[in-house]
């Protein structure tokens, strides 16, 4: 933006690097150029600044295609001046001292440029369909509205280049695009409820795959339990086998040793038997030759010996003549055996 500092009678002007200034004196061009500084005079001078960067126009309009559907085109054009001179003298870029409107040169070439842009547009989308506008539209305006551009005489006249157009968007009206968009959306639906059903489909299949496996490993578990129960029970009856074989072993021997103690018993009591039997005889045979009042003697000695203790003894006379009289008795004749 230029700088302008204004003195009595003479103000002094400071340029820009992207403003090309244009002074007028009594009609003759006097400065001219970009980063310009100079003294002038207000009276008798006249002031234009043309920017010579690149320039953005957006704009904005509506058409309608061959099948009578309304569009709108948003687009960008980007153009600069090449001609500042040329520029300064068909269009409005005076620097107006304060009070006074501003210029109206960048209104004008928007409103140039954006006319021309709606004009061309408007004759191709009218050739085409909805379908085809909305297909190829964008790049089908974007060369016809680039040509149309920079072949203007107009525009050339003027001193403006163009240096490019950018078509952004061809759209229908709301509803149109909406019910435009709804197959579109079906069909998107369409395949994201078939993926869904497919996740399922998988999600049911793995949890079958896990069912199965579960069920796999249960009945492994139980038929290695149905072994660990028929070895434990064959175990419980090998046990019980042996203990029984040992017990009967045990037994057995038990029963025999019983019974070679009660024949080593029987044994020593026969033996025993006939010892005494053999002694009894003896006896018996000592006391057959023997007198009758010696065996009495010995009978009493035997008796004496289990009789209790006797502290008083009285003897009467028909008891000790009785006893005399037995132990002088004569003993009788021994009758032989008859054999």
């Amino acid at each position: 933006m230029a700088n302008i500092k204004r003195y009595p009678w003479i103000s002094h002007f400071l340029g820009s690097p992207t403003g090309y200034v244009v002074h007028l004196q009594k009609g003759m061009v006097r400065h001219q150029g970009v980063g310009q500084a100079f003294w002038f005079r207000p009276a008798n001078s006249v002031l234009s600044e043309v920017p010579v960067d690149d320039q953005e126009l957006p704009t904005l309009f509506h058409a309608i295609t061959r099948d009578h559907q309304d569009v709108s085109v948003q687009a960008n054009v980007t153009y600069r001046f090449i001609d500042p001179v040329a520029v300064s003298m068909r269009l409005d870029f005076g620097l107006q001292t304060a009070g006074k409107a501003p210029a109206t040169g960048r209104e004008q070439v928007s409103t140039i440029i954006g006319q021309l842009c709606q004009s061309h547009a408007i004759d191709q989308i009218a050739t085409t369909t909805l379908a085809e506008a909305l297909e190829r539209g964008v790049s089908q305006l974007r060369l016809v509205l680039t040509e149309a551009l920079r072949a203007d005489a107009r525009l050339q006249s003027t001193g403006i280049e163009i240096l490019g157009v950018q078509v952004l968007a061809v759209r229908p009206e709301s509803d149109v695009e909406r019910a435009l968009q709804t197959p579109v959306r079906e069909q998107l639906q369409a395949e994201a409820d078939r993926a869904v059903y497919e996740r399922r489909a998988v999600a049911v299949e793995r949890e079958r795959t896990i069912s199965e496996n579960e069920m796999a490993s249960q009945i492994e578990l139980a038929v290695r339990r149905e072994n660990l129960v028929a070895q434990e029970g064959a175990n419980a009856r090998r046990a019980a086998e042996e203990k029984a074989a040992a017990g009967l072993i045990e037994a057995q021997g038990s029963a025999e040793r019983k019974g070679i103690g009660a024949a080593a018993e029987a044994n020593q009591i026969r033996l025993v038997g006939e010892a005494a039997a053999a002694r009894e005889a003896a006896t018996m045979e000592v006391y057959r030759g023997m007198e009758q009042a010696t065996l009495l003697a010995l009978a009493l000695k035997d008796a004496a010996g289990s009789l209790p203790n006797i502290g008083n003894l009285t003897i009467t006379p028909d008891l000790l003549s009785g006893a005399l009289a037995g132990l002088f008795k004569e003993p009788a004749a021994t009758v032989e055996p008859t054999k």
